[in-house]
C-alpha cells in the first residue's frame, strides 16, 4: 500500500447540530487531518444558539440552511490553507443530523450543475432554497400531522410495522406535511426535498443526491421491508411526494464523481467518488465498529444494538436534552467551567444522597416530558439544591434515563458488555465515570471523539469496494481499537440497581404532570 505523500486519502464529514466537522484518513486508516467549524461562534451572523433557532412556541426548532453552506466554504478554505492535498482524495462520504429536511427551490438543480469555481458556494446558492429555515430533529411542532399519519396508516402499531417507528414529531414526513399545510406557497416552489445528509452529498455531487436507506428509515415514509417509499405514507403526507424525494438507494452506493466545481476550485481529482451520505447515528456506529452487546453513548442519543426477528436493524433511542443542557447547568452551577463541573462530580457520592433530577429544557423525545423536576431522598419535590448536588443529579439522571429506556426495549447488561462513549462528553473523565457506574460496565473511548466523521471516512473507503462483496468489517479490521477509560465502582451495581427503580417511578410522576 502506498504511504506518505502517495497514499490515498478518504474524507468523512459530519453536518451535526452545532458544528461541521471533517476527518481525513489514509489507506492505513490513520487520521491525517481533522477540523471543524462551530456555527454559533464562527458564523455569528446567523444568530443561532447551539446551532439552531428555537421559535417562540418552544416547539418549532430550525437551522438556517445557508449557514451549513457557508460553513462548508469556510471548512474547505481552511483545509486548503493547511495544504491538504485534495488530489489524493479517492472518495468522500458524510453524515448529517437525522430527520432534518432541506427544500430546494425550483431551478436549484441548474445552479448546482453550473457552479462557478471562482466564487464560494454560499454566494451562488443564495436563491436555491424555497425554505430558508430547515426543520431539524429537535422540532416538536407536528403533533397534528403525526396523528393524521397514524390514522391513515391504520394506527401507530401498523405505522411502526411499515416504517419501523410510530409517528414522531421530528420525523421528516410529518415535517413535510406540516410545511405543506402551513407554508403552501413555499412548498409549491419546491422541486426537491433532501435530508441534511443527502443535501450535503448534493453539494459535492453538483446534482441532487439520493437519500440512503438508513437515513431514509427515520422519516416515517420508507417501507423498511421493501426499501421503497410507502405509498400509504406518501399520500398521507403530500401529493406527488415521491417525485420530490427521488428513489432511495443503498447506503454503500457510489453516487458519482465529485463536481467539477471542487476539482477546479480545490484541486480534487476528477476520479474522486462521492459515496452516499447517511445519518449521524449510523455513521457513528460505523466509526465505533460495535460488537454484540456493546452500548454506544453520545451526548445526544445512545444507539442500542438489539437485533429484531427477520430485520437486522439497530434500535436507536434519541434524547434532546443532552450536551446543551449540561452546558446550561455548567454555566449556572460551575461558573461556566468544566473543571469545576468535574470537581463537583468527584466531590459527591454515588447515588447523590438519594437526590434524583429530571432536566428537560425542551420537550423531550424519550420520555415525552418537559421541565426541571428535583426529588429528594424521600421522593418529595424540591425547588433547589447546592451546585454540587445539581451537577451530579443532572449527569446521573441523564444516564439513568438512557439505561432505563434501553432496558425497556429489551437490552440487558451482560458479562462482556462495553460502553463506547463518543462526542464531546467523551473527553470528560468524571462524566465517563458516572456513565460506567450507572451502566455497571467498563467505558471505552476512541482517540478521535468525532465518530460520525471517522465512520464516514471508513464508509468512503468501503464504498469503493462494496460492489466486489467486501464487507465493511473486513475493510476496517485494522483500525485502532477503543481504549479503556474507566471501570465501575465496586458498589455501583447495588447503588444504581435500586436507584433505577426509584427513577422509573419518579419519571412516571413527571410524565403525569406533563400530560395534565
Amino acid at each position: 500500500m502506498a504511504t506518505g505523500a502517495d497514499s490515498p486519502l478518504y474524507l468523512g464529514l459530519d453536518f451535526s447540530t452545532q458544528q461541521l466537522k471533517v476527518v481525513a484518513i489514509d489507506g492505513d486508516l490513520g487520521v491525517v487531518h481533522q477540523d471543524r467549524v462551530h456555527f454559533d461562534s464562527e458564523l455569528p451572523e446567523f444568530r443561532t444558539q447551539g446551532g439552531v433557532h428555537i421559535h417562540e412556541d418552544k416547539l418549532t426548532v430550525t437551522s438556517p440552511v445557508l449557514m451549513w453552506v457557508k460553513a462548508l466554504d469556510l471548512l474547505l478554505d481552511r483545509m486548503k490553507s493547511a495544504r491538504l492535498d485534495f488530489s489524493r482524495v479517492k472518495a468522500l462520504s458524510g453524515s448529517g443530523q437525522q430527520h432534518g429536511s432541506v427544500f430546494w427551490k425550483k431551478g436549484a438543480a441548474g445552479a448546482l450543475a453550473h457552479l462557478d469555481p471562482a466564487q464560494h458556494l454560499y454566494r451562488q446558492l443564495q436563491d436555491s432554497f424555497s425554505v430558508q429555515d430547515s426543520p431539524v430533529w429537535m422540532d416538536s411542532s407536528s403533533s397534528q400531522q403525526c396523528q393524521d399519519l397514524q390514522e391513515a396508516a391504520g394506527g401507530a402499531v401498523r405505522l411502526a410495522e411499515i416504517t419501523g417507528s410510530r409517528a414522531y414529531e421530528r420525523f421528516t414526513g410529518n415535517q413535510i406535511s406540516k410545511l405543506r399545510q402551513t407554508r403552501a406557497e413555499q412548498f409549491q416552489d419546491t422541486e426537491r426535498i433532501s435530508l441534511v445528509s443527502s443535501f450535503a452529498a448534493s453539494l459535492f455531487l453538483g446534482a441532487y443526491a439520493a437519500i440512503d436507506y438508513s437515513d431514509g428509515s427515520g422519516m416515517n415514509l420508507l417501507d423498511i421491508r421493501s426499501r421503497n417509499w410507502s405509498q400509504i405514507c406518501l399520500e398521507a403526507s403530500a401529493p406527488n411526494l415521491d417525485r420530490l424525494l427521488g428513489a432511495p438507494l443503498p447506503s454503500t452506493s457510489v453516487l458519482g464523481p465529485v463536481s467539477s466545481y471542487f476539482v477546479r476550485r480545490y484541486g480534487f481529482s476528477e476520479s474522486c467518488r462521492v459515496v452516499a451520505f447517511t445519518g449521524d447515528n449510523p455513521a457513528s456506529l460505523a466509526g465505533m465498529r460495535l460488537h454484540q452487546g456493546d452500548v454506544a453513548v453520545s451526548p445526544l442519543c445512545p444507539p442500542v444494538p438489539q437485533p429484531r426477528p427477520q430485520l437486522p436493524v439497530c434500535l436507536i433511542l434519541s434524547f434532546k436534552n443532552g450536551s446543551l443542557t449540561r452546558e446550561r447547568i455548567r454555566n449556572q452551577s460551575s461558573a461556566g467551567s468544566w473543571t469545576v463541573f468535574s470537581e463537583a462530580l468527584r466531590a459527591t457520592p454515588l447515588g447523590n444522597h438519594g437526590n434524583i433530577g429530571f432536566y428537560f429544557d425542551t420537550m423531550e423525545i424519550t420520555p415525552l416530558a418537559v421541565g426541571v423536576h428535583r426529588f429528594d431522598s424521600n421522593d418529595c419535590e424540591v425547588s433547589r439544591w447546592s451546585p454540587e448536588v445539581e451537577v451530579r443529579a443532572l449527569v446521573e439522571g441523564q444516564f439513568l434515563s438512557r439505561r432505563l429506556h434501553a432496558e425497556r426495549l429489551g437490552y440487558s447488561i451482560m458479562s462482556g458488555t462495553r460502553v463506547l462513549a463518543t462526542g464531546g462528553a467523551s473527553a470528560n473523565n468524571q462524566i465517563l465515570q458516572v456513565l460506567s457506574d450507572v451502566f455497571n460496565a467498563p467505558v471505552y473511548t476512541m482517540d478521535l471523539s468525532d465518530s460520525a466523521c471517522l465512520g464516514s471516512a471508513y464508509r468512503a473507503l468501503h464504498g469503493l469496494v462494496a460492489e466486489s462483496g467486501a464487507s465493511f468489517l473486513d475493510v476496517v479490521k485494522n483500525a485502532p481499537e477503543p481504549q479503556l477509560v474507566c471501570t465501575p465502582h465496586p458498589t455501583a451495581q447495588q447503588v444504581y440497581g435500586q436507584m433505577l427503580k426509584r427513577f422509573a417511578r419518579l419519571e412516571d410522576r413527571v410524565l403525569q404532570r406533563t400530560r395534565t
